[in-house]
Order: C-alpha cells, then structure tokens, then sequence
C-alpha cells in the first residue's frame, strides 16, 4: 500500500469513527452531545478531530464522565460504526461463552479492515483470548 493510499485510508477510517461517534452521542440528545464534546476538549485535551488518533484517551475519558454507562455508549458507537462499514463478524466458539471484545480492539478490527479494502483479497485474522486461531468451517 503505498503511503498516499494508506493516509486516505486512514481518513476514510476516521471519518467513519467520528459520523458513528456523533451518532450515538446524538441519540442521547443535541445537548448531552454538545456537553460530551465540550468535556472531552476542556477536562480531557481531546478534541473531537484527535478522537481516531487517541481511542485509548477517549475510552478513558468516556469512562471517567459515564462510569459504567460508558459501556453501553461504546456498543452504541460500535453499533453505529458496524452499520457504516458493513461488516459480517461471526463469532465461532461456545454460545455461553462471550469473547473478550473490547472498544479498544473493535475500533481497531474495523480500521484494519478498511485499511485493507482496497486489497485484492484481504485475511483479518482475530485470535481469540487464548491466542488459538478459530477453526476453519469444512
């Protein structure tokens, strides 16, 4: 990939996160929306256009202003972001068993993928906690 197409994927990525981010922070209203990003920039440093850069930090401070309740504000961003890129992920493993997905490693699953869309052919492997490659269908 070359370094042009790699910075246009990561824009494409970014502007993606952000539409999904402001998406789930509209659902809880203009001004909770308003007051989240506000907060972010001012107590956090974190602007809304460094938030693709800093997932780390805007979890973080999700968590700091949300509690608890930031998780659920994560499954609503990655609701959004899921519907945006259109991506089928199938869990295989036990139904009773929940796999460690984190914010964190979703956003980071989805921007490796739209960094290899524009592949011929793209593998994204996701080992699972144990580290043991999912078995193959036959």
């Amino acid at each position: 990939m070359t370094v042009l197409a790699k910075k246009k994927s990561e824009e494409k990525f970014a502007a993606l996160l952000l539409d999904a981010i402001d998406l789930a922070f509209t659902a809880l209203g203009p001004n909770v929306k308003f007051s989240i990003y506000f907060n972010l920039e001012a107590k956090f440093a974190l602007p809304k256009q460094q938030i693709p850069d800093r997932i780390e930090d805007f979890t973080n401070a999700l968590e700091t202003i949300f509690g608890q309740a930031a998780k659920q504000l994560e499954i609503l961003i990655m609701k959004y972001l899921n519907d945006k890129v259109q991506c089928n992920y199938e869990y295989i493993g036990p139904k009773w068993l929940v796999p460690n997905l984190t914010f964190e490693r979703y956003i980071k699953l989805v921007q490796m993928t739209i960094q290899g869309a524009g592949k011929k052919a793209v593998d994204v492997e996701v080992l699972l906690d144990d580290y043991r490659k999912p078995e193959q269908k036959t």
